[in-house]
């Protein structure tokens, strides 16, 4: 007879609220094992006693069947004394050292899903059914361990049929926290714009105004929607003028994938995220003589933001709709509308609001992700369904807190080797957004236990996020990161990797050690340090911020470094000079009020002006994005680039390249010939330079970061011309290739410089 053994084991990763309990506990009981299974906050904790083979199947078996939304990390295993248990079972919760992860929000299961269409089911059509397998997670804690009193379910008392689920181990809705029925969890309720209720079944009453063309606000998971029938132009038209949102796309989602795939080419990747339990909005290509959703939605542009249902909220809405408007219930520029303390802001919105009363405790965003040709994921936005799921930061031995840019906020806080990135934060110069941002940042370090050794921020002085780092910790070592640096930073950690690169960093702006603005970048580098091996020339920037959201001020700049006010006044094309443009020069050319910028984003600003394409917009990037749509694929010419060299680094001059836009302009030729031309223009000095670094350094591997190569002709074909010439190439794409993803960077570099003993 073989002798009795017993382990005690210590599981770290994703383990709680995601039926990982019940899991041991039915492995167990399967193997004959004695003992316990507990959540703690280090993770789960387990004790199991048996024979030795019985406990080794079970080790064996522990991390090959893990619950679909759990993910084990670690497992700590030691032998100890046996007690001759005569059962296994599960024990409360207990508190301590916080190591455990949370998972983020997740769609609707099908388990669940089958519930709520099923007739004789006690869950039918009941707006919030969850199991441990799906549901709110992230959105509705307030502390761990994650049980039902540390989240915004706590004042919804369990039924005695949802009780017996919950303490059943063998059901799937065993410990579930937001488990819930009709009898005892939230519900739905339809409101005015006034905030008054409306009689009747919320739900027939919400579709009813979206057929008669109204606009309802709907309160989701991380916040409100703005709906309204995608296929009726008047109604989005509405709201485009209550939202304040001239041209940017509004989100829609589409009853069911069928549904889409009228609408949208959709490849096995964008497939594969779109029916994802992370349910993201992924942007596609609408179809060639496919459906078409009411022209409003995504003005002038070839790509769709599209999702599918992810709640039961969702389904249950999108009943006799093919396609909604889903858009994040903001002003433009303000952070999305998560409580009620801000939804007062939604009368002038809506015409109505299907609510209901379950708390949202954190704001947050619908993800946002594109995908390369290759398959390669781009994120433009992670938020939902992705927050706070840990992303590995290699060397890191001390708590960072890296606070992130200005614009496209997140911030990023490490432990462990671990980066726990934030969920969408937006633009910091809102008030609503700082405020936000605080108050996640004090709840990550509540949730992860950890409060920050070191502080890594931007070098531009006047961040809002530089002057909270100086001002909430006054006593820790400050670590500024130049921003493109961090982008850099950002793929190499992302993907482990330790070389030094050739990055290639585009973007509108950001602070350079020589304080101009850069963003038209060619660094060399690691984590550690880096060089500027070459640059777009500079160029001046006639009203300084007020230049990005008015790119004809950002094309006169641009002219004034090649031509006299004489010659430009000639030569601009119809309709670019306007308002005072002369005085406006001239105040350029004394340097008041015009900074010097080097950025990508800028210079796509500058060509499309020329062209006559978003010479003033409505949000930053507009003129890029519609340079991009309006571009003719089958013309193959590019306009020319040279690369000078400046110093200890190369100049990438453009100024041939605009004059022969402006002769291409002056001889009428189609404007995607020209956006053609510019692009191939960018594509091809972007792989000149870089056979020119390797040739020098022997580096071999090429980083793409950086807002502009969120264009996917851009980076298509970069990546393409790239490896056709034997580079290796990477790109971000498990965090935001925009200023989203530097908050991770900066704690790469951070991380770098600390163990490399500079702070």
């Amino acid at each position: 007879m073989e002798n009795r053994e017993r382990y005690a084991l210590e599981v770290q990763g994703i383990v709680q609220g995601v039926g990982f309990r019940p899991y041991v506990y039915t492995l167990a009981i399967a193997h004959h094992l004695t003992g316990w299974v507990l959540n703690s906050g280090t993770g789960v904790s387990i004790e199991i006693e048996g024979t030795a083979s019985e406990c080794s199947a079970f080790l064996a078996d522990l991390r090959n069947k893990v619950p679909e939304l759990a993910r084990i990390d670690n497992i700590d295993i030691q032998k100890i004394a046996i007690t001759n248990e005569d059962s296994f079972v599960i024990l409360p919760s207990r508190d301590g050292k916080r190591t455990t992860l949370i998972p983020p929000d997740m769609s609707i299961c099908e388990a669940c899903l089958a519930e709520i269409r099923d007739k004789n089911n006690r869950r039918y059509r009941y707006p919030f059914t969850n199991c441990t397998n799906c549901g709110p997670r992230f959105t509705i804690i307030k502390d761990l361990p994650y049980d039902r009193h540390n989240t915004s379910m706590a004042e919804f008392v369990l039924c005695d049929a949802c009780q017996k689920e919950f303490f059943d181990p063998l059901d799937r809705r065993f410990h579930d926290q937001p488990n819930c029925c009709s009898e005892c969890g939230p519900k739905l309720s339809y409101y005015d714009r006034d905030g008054n209720p409306i009689s009747g079944d919320p739900l027939q009453n919400a579709k009813a105004d979206i057929n008669r063309g109204k606009v309802i606000a709907v309160k989701g998971i991380g916040g409100y929607h703005l709906v309204c029938d995608a296929l009726n132009s008047d109604a989005v038209e509405l709201l485009r003028q209550r939202k304040l949102r001239q041209n940017k796309p509004f989100a829609v989602m589409f009853a069911d994938l069928d549904t889409l795939k009228r609408y949208c080419d959709c490849t096995p990747k964008e497939q594969e995220l779109l029916t994802s339990q992370r349910r993201p909005i992924v942007l596609l290509a609408k179809k060639d003589g496919g459906l078409q959703v009411a022209e409003a939605v995504a003005p002038a542009n070839k790509h769709l933001g599209t999702m599918l249902p992810y709640t039961p909220i969702h389904y249950l809405l999108m009943e006799g709709f093919e396609v909604l408007v889903m858009t994040s219930a903001n002003y433009s520029d303000e952070p999305i509308i998560y409580n009620g303390e801000n939804a007062d802001k939604l009368a002038a919105l809506v015409d109505a609001r299907l609510e209901h009363n379950r708390e949202i405790l954190h704001r947050c965003d619908d993800s946002v992700i594109s995908c390369t040709e290759d398959g390669q994921s781009i994120f433009i936005r992670r938020s939902r369904g992705f927050v706070p799921e840990a992303i590995s930061i290699n060397g890191c031995r001390h708590s960072i807190l890296a606070v992130g840019a200005e614009q496209k906020n997140t911030f990023c806080l490490t432990k462990d080797n671990k980066a726990f990135i934030s969920q969408h934060i937006g633009d910091l110069d809102n008030h609503l957004a700082y405020s936000g941002y605080q108050k996640e940042i004090a709840f990550f370090g509540k949730l992860f236990d950890s409060q920050p050794d070191y502080i890594a921020h931007d070098m531009h002085p006047q961040y809002l996020s530089t002057q909270y780092a100086h001002d909430a910790y006054p006593q820790l070592p400050k670590i500024p990161v130049q921003h493109h640096h961090a982008h850099l930073a950002s793929v190499l950690a992302e993907h482990c990797c330790a070389e030094k690169a050739i990055g290639l960093i585009y973007d509108g702006t950001g602070y350079g050690t020589d304080g101009k603005l850069w963003g038209g970048e060619v660094l060399v580098g690691d984590s550690y340090s880096f060089q500027r091996a070459a640059h777009l020339l500079y160029a001046p920037l006639p009203g300084g911020e007020k230049a990005i959201k008015e790119p004809w001020r950002t094309a006169l700049g641009y002219l004034s470094m090649i031509y006299d006010t004489d010659t430009i006044e000639k030569i601009a094309p119809k309709g670019l000079l306007i308002n005072n443009w002369q005085i406006l020069l001239q105040a350029t050319s004394s340097g008041f009020n015009a900074p010097f910028t080097s950025g990508m984003g800028r210079l796509f600003d500058a060509v499309a002006a020329l062209a006559g394409i978003g010479r003033i917009v409505d949000y930053d990037g507009q003129a890029a994005i519609a340079l991009e749509q309006l571009l003719d694929r089958t013309e193959k010419g590019s306009y020319d680039i040279s690369i000078t060299a400046e110093d200890d680094s190369y100049l990438l001059d453009w100024r041939e390249m605009l004059t022969q836009i402006l002769t291409d302009i002056n001889n009428k030729t189609d404007v995607g010939v020209i956006s053609a031309r510019f692009h191939r223009a960018i594509c091809n000095i972007s792989l000149d330079i870089c056979i020119r670094l390797r040739d020098e350094t022997g580096i071999n591997i090429v980083a793409l970061s950086g807002g502009c190569w969120q264009n996917l002709f851009l980076i298509n074909n970069v990546k393409k011309q790239l490896a056709e010439n034997g580079f290796k190439v990477l790109i971000n794409s498990s965090i935001p290739i925009n200023d989203g993803g530097i908050s991770y960077g900066q704690a790469a570099v951070a991380a770098a410089q600390i163990e490399k003993g500079d702070w």
